[in-house]
């Protein structure tokens, strides 16, 4: 019941959960996008401080509904981990501390402009990450901006990849995808779709073991049997 009264909260706090517009550009688009927000969400698994999600409208001037932002990936810090219909940056507290935006020729202006003044001189976005799957108008199709003193300020880009300190991870340009990267073991973090597909190889060597050590166990049965 209380899950549904706060739903119900959300719902009625007079601000709209969708805008009408797809959730991406491309089917691409929005599958890195929900494999970035899955990733991101098993990486954070034991903090309660953390908010992960994407594709949520979040408001960020009281009483305005017109004043919303949604940006494909993003973290907040210092906010209980719960679903949400939408996000009030004053009711929350907080500001999303990273965003990652899958950007396209068509939405160019949009994440390089309006929304980049928006990430700097509003929400205070401490670390604003562009990615362009298909290369299409980025050179290089990966770029990272840090907020330093009010001012982003262009991260280096070393073999692909930028170091998150917000999210404690390496973010990898591999082709058309963007992966993130434990910074201790040097190895990429898997999806959940790698996860899943790990486990159930595991499982089925799991399973031919077994059946080979049952094998075994009967033929010395037979052979003391035998003996």
């Amino acid at each position: 019941m209380l899950k549904i009264l706060e739903a119900s909260r959300l719902v009625l706090n007079g601000y709209p959960s969708s805008d009408g517009r797809p959730m991406a550009e491309t089917d691409f688009h929005r599958q890195l996008m929900t494999a970035l927000i899955e990733t991101l969400e098993d990486w954070f698994v034991d903090r309660n401080d953390v908010y992960v999600s994407g594709n949520l409208l979040m408001y960020y001037v009281p009483g305005d509904k017109r004043k919303h932002v949604a940006p494909d990936v993003f973290a907040v810090f210092g906010v209980p981990k719960k679903k949400r219909l939408n996000y009030l940056v004053w009711e929350e507290g907080h500001a999303p501390g990273v965003v990652i935006e899958l950007t396209s020729a068509s939405t160019s202006k949009e994440d390089k402009q309006t929304k980049f003044s928006l990430y700097r001189d509003v929400l205070r976005v401490s670390e604003y990450y562009l990615f362009d799957p298909f290369g299409e108008y980025l050179s290089p199709r990966f770029q990272g901006y840090r907020l330093v003193a009010g001012a982003y300020r262009r991260m280096r880009l070393l073999d692909g990849s930028l170091r998150s300190k917000k999210l404690g991870l390496i973010l990898k340009s591999e082709g058309s995808e963007l992966r993130l990267v434990n910074p201790e073991t040097g190895e990429r973090l898997p999806t959940r779709d790698e996860a899943r597909a790990s486990a159930e190889a595991a499982l089925s060597e799991a399973e031919i073991e077994v059946e080979r050590l049952r094998r075994e166990l009967e033929e010395l049965k037979r052979e003391r049997r035998g003996g």
